[in-house]
């Protein structure tokens, strides 16, 4: 069986334009997390990542 996927959630919850400002995933991906299949989860963390880094950017 594969392994979980590690939630990036960081327990510093606050959504900036619907994106959270803690974990970069938005509020339509924190809501469905539990639900997405393994491959789901590994991209939304990739995309998280990715918004994360933009956002250190600004």
């Amino acid at each position: 069986m594969a392994k979980d996927v590690k939630s990036p959630c960081v327990s510093l919850c606050k959504l900036k334009h619907e994106v959270c400002t803690g974990c970069g995933r938005t509020r339509d991906e924190i809501k469905d997390w539990k639900s997405m299949k393994r491959k789901e989860q590994l991209h939304t963390v990739e995309l998280a990542a990715k918004r994360m880094k933009a956002l250190k950017k600004k």
